[in-house]
């Protein structure tokens, strides 16, 4: 502001965050005047408030109004006009050769892992996943980070291949993780709260790979689902840069980070479009979508006013995404919402919340018509992208015979009948 405007800045964050922020500085050549105030802030008495300003920072040591002056008024030194942008070294490609149980360590101690053991991602390995896809192992993915303002990383096909093999995935699954990759969004964006993240993916792809959209679709059943969950946490660890304590700061973490609550859509049981189509993709393009957020609150009764009274709970700010059983969506459909938007509309207006819009409201059918219920979340849809441009030319590469646990079985015409016409 500055140097570019000619207007005087005192940056003020709370002693907590200080390696944080003049790391953040540094890596973004903006080596800013901060003033660090005890920590916490946030519902601690006002006279306590008032002995932080008049009180030293806890950082420096020096009276914290005589920084803000003195950031206001000091001109800028020559190293602040002119900063130095460190560059990150590159890690190297290949590690040393070892034993198992060696290099399950290293990953470990290096926090290249979320902390299960891994498939160790060997150049044979590795190679094989490649596989999967047509593009260049050399080809620039993305780029992310898990904080908003951290030095982003660019990662390449081969980068996600080998994250792709640490989680136990096989080359079918390439193409889908790739695409999870190319939407540049952590699982794990680092935030004193502790946010969930959704992937969900439609189109023939979830077929072709086995997916589960049925009977414990969000659970430990299903190995596709399970692995391409897991790749996406391992790749904001290793691309994302998240360290506990350093660069990831959620007070409490989420559980929900392990495999992303990864799962399939229902389609053949939904009674609307599938969500991709109302993202104006088509129902023959394989797709996934991602969704954030904080809360999840289960065992909502599928009606209209079980509904309207989840949403008026969850309180959201300005976001809502029901994850629901087929029955509940045909239900929902008897009511009179055939159509989704709709159905968005009326709840936006019934709840009376002056953030939440029909715009942010989404409702993704999944689930095996054993309870007619749903998941109300407040997650957010960030994006919805393409697998189909990851696939190889001659279609998912499956192997000769494919990977698969038990099949989930379905529910037959004459046992779950509620809401059919």
């Amino acid at each position: 502001m500055e140097g570019e405007f000619g207007v005087p800045t005192a940056p003020i964050v709370t002693a907590r965050f200080a390696e944080y922020v003049l790391r953040d500085g540094r890596s973004h050549g903006m080596n800013l005047r901060w003033t660090f105030p005890p920590y916490p802030v946030a519902w601690v008495p006002r006279a306590t408030l008032r002995e932080y300003i008049h009180g030293d920072d806890p950082v420096t040591g020096v009276k914290l109004m005589d920084e803000v002056v003195d950031a206001l008024t000091r001109p800028l030194t020559e190293a602040e006009k002119n900063p130095e942008v460190p560059v990150r070294p590159q890690r190297a490609r290949l590690l040393e050769p070892g034993t198992e149980a060696a290099l399950q360590r290293r990953f470990l101690e290096n926090g290249w892992t979320d902390g299960l053991p891994i498939v160790l991602p060997t150049e044979e390995r590795v190679a094989e996943m490649l596989t999967g896809t047509d593009h260049d192992p050399g080809e620039v993915v993305g780029r992310m980070s898990i904080t908003t303002h951290e030095e982003l990383n660019d990662y390449t096909v081969e980068k996600v291949a080998v994250n792709a093999v640490m989680a136990g995935a096989r080359p079918e699954h390439l193409p889908v993780i790739l695409a999870i990759a190319s939407t540049a969004h952590p699982a794990m964006p680092s935030s004193t709260g502790s946010y969930g993240s959704m992937v969900v993916v439609n189109g023939p792809v979830a077929r072709a790979i086995g997916m589960n959209s049925g009977v414990g679709a969000l659970g430990p059943f299903n190995y596709a689902n399970s692995v391409i969950g897991r790749a996406w946490t391992l790749m904001s660890i290793n691309f994302g840069d998240a360290r506990a304590g350093d660069t990831f700061m959620a007070t409490i973490g989420n559980g929900l980070s392990f495999t992303n609550q990864c799962c399939a859509e229902n389609e053949e049981k939904s009674p609307w479009e599938p969500f991709h189509v109302r993202q104006g993709f088509k129902e023959s393009e394989s797709t996934v979508s991602i969704f954030r957020g904080w809360n999840v609150t289960t065992l909502g009764l599928g009606t209209t006013g079980g509904l309207l009274s989840s949403a008026r709970a969850m309180n959201a700010m300005g976001s809502l995404t029901f994850v629901m059983d087929p029955l509940a969506a045909k239900a929902l459909e008897d009511e009179g919402f055939e159509d989704p938007d709709r159905l968005g509309r009326w709840l936006a207006e019934q709840t009376g919340s002056p953030f939440l819009k029909t715009e942010g409201i989404h409702f993704l059918v999944v689930g095996g018509e054993t309870n007619p219920i749903f998941h109300t979340t407040d997650y957010v849809h960030y994006t919805t992208a393409s697998v189909d441009r990851w696939v190889p030319a001659g279609g998912v590469r499956l192997d000769p015979k494919p990977l698969r646990m038990p099949a989930v079985k379905l529910c037959e015409d004459g046992l779950c009948n509620y809401g059919r016409k």
